[in-house]
């Protein structure tokens, strides 16, 4: 009785972890911009990864009497990693695709965070009629 409740616990981790790894991956693939793809990587598929290694480690806890610890530390490194990553790649896409000037006021003395515009280096934006980034030369605000 209880190896079927251990096949039973096993079975519904991995079939939630494969759900929540299709539509992580689905996610990414067909959501419309870079910053709505974000979500799909990073919360979907941590789920999904971090049930996968569950079951694994349910299967060596029912099946051969021992706690795996591999799994343990690659669940925890995933789920303080992700979105460490997710959002280190929306500041690149905020710094790459939008200009400083477009963005509010930030209603303290601080400006907004990142790297200052200076005229002798050249900066990146988008270009609305390409849909790509290109690489021009701005002038520093006055």
């Amino acid at each position: 009785m209880a190896e079927l409740l251990w096949e039973l616990v096993i079975a519904v981790l991995l079939v939630t972890a494969g759900f929540f790894g299709l539509v992580g991956s689905f996610g990414l693939l067909k959501l419309p911009d870079p910053m709505t793809r974000l979500h799909g990587p990073t919360k979907a598929t941590t789920v999904g990864v971090g049930g996968a290694l569950l079951a694994s480690m349910a299967y060596f806890w029912a099946y051969e009497g021992r706690l795996s610890w591999h799994e343990l530390m690659i669940t925890l490194f995933l789920f303080l990693t992700a979105p460490i990553t997710a959002h280190f790649v929306a500041k690149v896409h905020l710094l790459l695709n939008i200009r400083r000037e477009s963005l509010p006021e930030t209603k303290t003395r601080a400006p907004w965070a990142g790297r200052p515009i200076s005229p002798d280096l050249p900066t990146l934006h988008a270009e609305s009629a390409r849909g790509g980034a290109s690489c021009s030369r701005s002038a520093a605000p006055g």
